[in-house]
């Protein structure tokens, strides 16, 4: 079993961690295939909240520190970002899809593949260099700052929290779920 460290204890690596368990826990309640239609829905768009701030923390610090820290940081970047750009494809075709067709299952098998792949890809190997490479009281930091700019992201609460709203009646329409989350997160807005 994974070790999961307080958040507000964690350095950069440790949020990341936090995540990725966070994120699987989700993905394996979707992948089971029980529950109604709208549960199912809702998970879904909860997922997709988790993966998109979760995808702009590593853009915003963990991987402009692999740019820094590792000789081939940036390589090892690009390589990441486009693995969350194909998670991203993914999700969009999800949005509007019924949790009822047989594509749902299909778009959501794709999607676990795909996020498992990045997760073992990044605890495999970047997040153990980066360690290495960079100073512990950066990372503190550093895991300050993702978890202070998550704190403020707009959120899409677990199906299971009652009294809570989702995210498509939180945010505005006129676009997807995930461009409407990171222009929220980024304070764009290209409605």
């Amino acid at each position: 079993m994974a070790i999961v460290v307080p958040a507000d204890e964690a350095d950069l690596i440790g949020v990341i961690v936090n995540d990725h368990r966070s994120v699987e826990g989700v993905l394996a309640e979707l992948i089971a295939g029980g529950g109604e239609a709208r549960h199912r829905r809702d998970l879904a768009d909860h997922l997709t909240t988790e993966l998109v701030r979760h995808s702009m923390a590593e853009e915003q610090y963990l991987f402009p520190a692999a740019r820094r820290a590792l000789p081939d940081g940036d390589q090892v970047a690009d390589r990441e970002i486009e693995a969350q750009a194909d998670v991203e494809r993914i999700l969009k075709d999800l949005e509007g899809v019924d949790p009822d067709d047989r594509v749902f299952d299909r778009l959501v098998g794709r999607l676990y593949v795909e996020v498992l792949d990045h997760v073992q890809a990044e605890e495999r190997d970047l997040l153990p260099r980066l360690r290495a490479a960079c100073d512990p009281q950066e990372l503190r930091e550093l895991g300050r700052e993702v978890t202070r700019a998550s704190r403020s992201a707009p959120t899409c609460p677990h199906p299971a929290a009652a009294d809570e709203t989702p995210a498509d009646r939180v945010l505005p329409g006129g676009t997807g779920m995930i461009d409407r989350l990171r222009d929220a997160m980024t304070g764009s807005d290209h409605s």
